[in-house]
């Protein structure tokens, strides 16, 4: 197993979390997302952030000659005040 195997894994998971983020945006046009849909669309928002976070992490720690395996996925908080 090659270190870019793991991002393939994070790359294939970003893609189902975003097949699953356009059906709920589909879903709710012209009618509205309920409570639990919009909970639903923010957790997968944050989790999109998170897993995008560690892929750009992994390939720039790769890119350094450091050890990409080292990356783990940071805490939503985190992440989401990054952006701040």
């Amino acid at each position: 197993m090659t270190d870019k195997d793991p991002d393939q894994r994070v790359e294939n998971r970003i893609e189902t979390l975003i097949e699953r983020e356009h059906e709920l945006r589909q879903h709710g046009e012209g009618r509205g997302l309920s409570d639990q849909e919009h909970q639903e669309l923010r957790q997968l928002e944050i989790r999109l952030d998170q897993l995008w976070d560690l892929l750009r992490r992994r390939r720039a720690t790769r890119e350094s000659g450091g050890d990409p395996a080292r990356e783990r996925l940071r805490d939503a908080d985190t992440v989401e005040h990054y952006r701040q």
